[in-house]
């Protein structure tokens, strides 16, 4: 198994996260909501996989390049 990190593409606000520890994800399916300069703003999973673990919560503040989730992949 492989573990990937999932980063923000912008520094904002964790609006709302649609995945939990477990759950089963898709490459392209969005797993976060973060919302900069009055936008909404996805952060998707680069591979298919399950969620590892989760590091930020709803209303957290995020820097640009900071390491949201882990994805578990078989490859």
């Amino acid at each position: 198994m492989v573990e990937h990190k999932i980063r923000s593409d912008v520094a904002g606000r964790v609006w709302q996260v649609l995945k939990g520890v477990g759950n089963s994800v898709k490459a392209d399916e969005p797993v976060v909501i973060i919302e900069a300069m009055k936008m909404e703003i996805p952060v998707v999973s680069g591979t298919d996989g399950q969620v590892l673990s989760i590091l930020v919560r709803e209303g957290d503040e995020v820097a640009e390049d900071q390491v949201i989730f882990a994805i578990e992949s078989g490859a």
